[in-house]
């Protein structure tokens, strides 16, 4: 195949993907806006706000994380035995598995701060 027809195919199956759920949820009215979802102007403490934006923040850390591994496997796959596109298939499986360790570790020891400070505060 084409390199030019495989990249305009990643391309195009990619913004499928991130504009495929915003089709399904137009008739769904929340009734609420980004900064509600995230605690902001409705009476909630600027440490639910915290909370709710670093939690949105991991999260889409953590859905990079894994589109990286996807995008190393598919390297792999496609890499029709040559050792150069497996080396690199290898590697950029490593940095996203590396990458979501992270993530998991920054999400675990910030909820855990979180609650150790809440529950100070409040006794």
């Amino acid at each position: 195949m084409n390199k030019q027809f495989i990249k305009r195919l990643v391309a195009t199956g990619s913004a499928v993907a991130l504009l495929a759920p915003l089709a399904v949820l137009a008739q769904v009215d929340y009734g609420t806006t980004l900064g509600e979802q995230f605690g902001l102007g409705t009476g909630t403490d600027v440490k639910g706000a915290i909370i709710n934006i670093i939690k949105f923040l991991l999260t889409f850390l953590g859905l990079i994380a894994v589109i990286i591994v996807l995008y190393g496997g598919f390297q792999w796959m496609t890499a029709a035995g040559n050792e150069e596109k497996i080396t690199s298939a290898r590697s950029t499986l490593t940095a996203g598995l590396i990458g979501l360790v992270i993530i998991l570790a920054a999400y675990a020891i910030t909820s855990f701060i979180i609650q150790t400070v809440v529950s100070e505060v409040t006794n």
